[in-house]
C-alpha cells in the first residue's frame, strides 16, 4: 500500500552516501597531510548540525547512535558512525559543527574537521522548503563564519593556510531527486531528468567556485548511490511490499547524471588553477553491497534494521520501535540511511580511489 504523502515527506529524508576515505591505520601515511576535514551536503554527512535548528528532520533520540561510542545519539542518521567519522579516524583529525551553529567551541576545536552539512538538505533551495534544513547554498554562509572566527583568532594569513590544505567533501543531490522530482513533482513540472540533472549540477558548479573563492584548493564531490534501492523508495513506488527488487529508471537516473559529473569534473578543474577535484564513485560499490551482500557480511539488503524496515525513518524509527538484533548484518539501518557496516564498508572500497589522488608527488 502506497504510503500517504504527509507521512512519506516526512520519511523522505533521502540519502546521498557522501564519499569519504577510510582503512586501516596505516592507509593515513599514503595520503597527503590535511588541517581540516570540511564537509558539506546532507544526513549523511550531517555529524548533528540538525539539532542545532528548527527542523523535525532529527536523529538525537535512541535507536540512533546505539552503537556509537558512549551507546548516545548525537544526531547522526546510523546506529553508529558516518563515512566523515571514518575519515577523520584516518587522518587524526577531530569533528565539530560550525561555530555559527555552535558559538561554544573551542581554540582547538576551529583548526580541526568541521562539518556544515544538514540532513535533508540540496544543492536545489525549494527541497529544504518542506524539510526545514539548512541548504548547501547556505551551508556556505556558515562557512564564510567559521573564516571570519578563524581570521580573528589566528589571523588572516594562516585561516587561508588552514582553508587551503583542507579536505573538502561535498555529498549531494540525491534529496533533490527524491523530493522535488520523484515524490513532489515540483521540478518534474520544469525539467525532463537530463534537464534537472543539468540544473543541479550548474549549481554545484556554482557552490564549488565559492568554495575556491574562499580558498579552497582539494576537494572531493560524491556522484549519486542507486537511488532505486533504498528501502522508502522502493516501499512507495512498487505498492507491493512482496516485491523488493530495485528500481530500474531511479537507478539509471543516477548513472546518467554521475556520468554527467565525471565529464564535468576535469572540464571544472581546468578553470580553477590550483585546484584538485576528484570524482567519487559510490554507486559501482553500493551496488556491488545490494547483489553481493555476503561478501560484506549482510544478510538483509532491501530493508533497515529498525521497525519493519520499509518505512521507519527519523521520528518513526524510535526507543519504542522493534529492532534487529544484528544491525551489522543489514546494509541498511533505517529505511532511509546506511548502517554503521555499510559506512564502513563503503569506506574500505573507496580508500585507494580518492584521497591517493591528493598524494603529494
Amino acid at each position: 500500500m502506497a504510503l500517504p504523502t504527509t507521512l512519506f515527506v516526512i520519511l523522505f529524508q533521502f540519502t546521498v552516501i557522501v564519499i569519504g576515505t577510510c582503512g586501516t591505520p596505516t592507509s593515513s601515511a599514503n595520503v597527503s597531510n590535511f588541517t581540516s576535514i570540511l564537509i558539506f551536503g546532507d544526513s549523511t554527512v550531517d555529524t548533528g548540525n540538525n539539532n542545532f535548528i528548527d527542523t523535525f528532520f532529527k536523529a538525537n533520540h535512541l535507536p540512533y547512535g546505539q552503537d556509537f561510542p558512549g551507546h548516545i545519539p548525537t544526531g547522526r542518521f546510523s546506529n553508529g558512525k558516518l563515512i566523515p567519522d571514518f575519515v577523520a579516524s584516518v587522518l587524526g583529525i577531530k569533528q565539530t559543527v560550525p561555530p555559527s551553529l555552535d558559538p561554544n567551541l573551542s581554540k582547538d576545536d576551529l583548526r580541526t574537521g568541521v562539518s556544515f552539512a544538514s540532513a535533508g538538505s540540496g544543492y536545489d533551495e525549494i527541497t529544504t522548503v518542506v524539510t526545514g534544513a539548512i541548504p548547501v547554498p547556505k551551508q556556505l554562509e556558515h562557512f564564510k563564519s567559521y573564516i571570519a572566527k578563524l581570521s580573528k583568532i589566528f589571523g588572516s594569513n594562516e585561516a587561508r593556510n588552514i582553508v587551503k590544505k583542507s579536505l573538502v567533501i561535498i555529498s549531494a543531490g540525491t534529496n533533490d531527486f527524491g523530493f522535488n522530482y520523484y515524490l513532489l513533482s515540483t521540478r518534474k513540472e520544469q525539467y525532463n531528468v537530463g534537464g534537472f540533472q543539468d540544473f543541479l549540477l550548474k549549481a554545484l558548479q556554482d557552490f564549488v567556485k565559492e568554495l575556491y573563492k574562499q580558498g579552497c584548493r582539494k576537494i572531493i564531490i560524491a556522484g549519486l548511490p542507486p537511488m532505486g534501492c533504498v528501502p522508502v523508495l522502493i516501499t512507495e513506488r512498487l505498492k507491493l511490499p512482496f516485491d523488493r527488487t530495485c528500481l530500474k529508471d531511479e537507478n539509471a537516473d543516477a548513472r546518467s547524471y554521475n556520468q554527467k559529473l565525471v565529464n564535468l569534473l576535469p572540464r571544472l578543474q581546468a578553470t580553477l588553477p590550483g585546484a584538485k577535484i576528484v570524482y567519487a564513485d559510490i554507486y559501482t560499490p553500493l551496488l556491488d553491497m545490494m547483489t553481493n551482500p555476503q561478501k560484506y557480511g549482510f544478510t538483509e539488503t532491501d530493508r533497515g534494521c529498525c521497525g519493519t524496515g520499509l518505512v521507519e525513518a527519523s521520528v518513526l524509527c524510535n526507543s519504542e520501535t522493534p529492532m534487529c538484533e544484528e544491525p551489522s548484518e543489514f546494509l541498511f539501518w533505517d529505511s532511509i540511511h546506511p548502517s554503521e557496516a555499510a559506512y564502513k564498508a563503503l569506506s574500505d572500497f573507496l580508500v585507494n580511489r580518492t584521497l591517493h589522488q591528493f598524494t603529494s608527488k
